[in-house]
């Protein structure tokens, strides 16, 4: 299998993690890709032109994240990172939708920056803004509840923090949360988040 992915994108970045979680190394090979270049869509068998994109052994391509961390749990031998039924199953979908709800938010706040400022809409600046903080204050939460879970939710939050610490520093979502700080810093030493961590 190929998995099409950026070095920077938080989406492809937990699908990484949950690769090396699995012990799946061996069985996806990691193809850099650029979604904005000319015939990106045909490449990576994504006619959204996204990443990451994962393309199986019978060239059938899967996208996006949710999906593609779905199929490669799935497919591997360890414990499931996310349940294959139950309500445990619904707490990780809901902890996974969260997590990318915060990054598709800081994500926005990243290409308005990017934008001329007499272009940029406070509104939705604002708006961003106050999902993350939210965000935050939901995982923070969460995470108190039960340190120790490790499954595809506490994942995405993680890759979720990671993204923010890395494109927006100045949101500050540390200072008011240092048991969220802990938890965040002990998965962080996880060898598949060091190994996953974007370049400066």
């Amino acid at each position: 299998m190929k998995l099409y992915y950026s070095a920077t994108s938080p989406y492809a970045r937990k699908v990484r993690v949950l690769i090396i979680e699995q012990g799946l190394q061996d069985a996806v090979s990691l193809e850099r890709a650029d979604p904005m270049a000319e015939n990106a869509a045909t490449r990576i068998g994504n006619p959204l032109s996204k990443i990451p994109a994962l393309e199986l052994k019978d060239g059938t391509h899967l996208f996006d994240s949710p999906v593609i961390c779905e199929y490669l749990d799935h497919e591997a031998a360890g414990e499931a990172l996310l349940p294959k039924d139950g309500d445990r199953r619904w707490a990780v979908l809901t902890a996974q939708a969260l997590g990318d709800g915060i990054l598709d938010a800081a994500l926005s706040l990243v290409m308005e920056s990017r934008r001329p400022e007499t272009e940029r809409s406070a509104f939705w600046q604002d708006r961003w803004t106050a999902a993350i903080h939210r965000g935050v204050d939901e995982i923070a939460e969460d995470v108190t509840s039960d340190r120790k879970v490790f499954d595809l939710g506490r994942i995405t939050y993680a890759c979720a923090l990671g993204y923010l610490d890395f494109r927006l520093p100045d949101l500050d979502w540390r200072g008011p949360h240092p048991n969220l700080v802990t938890w965040f810093d002990e998965i962080s030493a996880r060898e598949s988040f060091v190994l996953t961590t974007p370049p400066e």
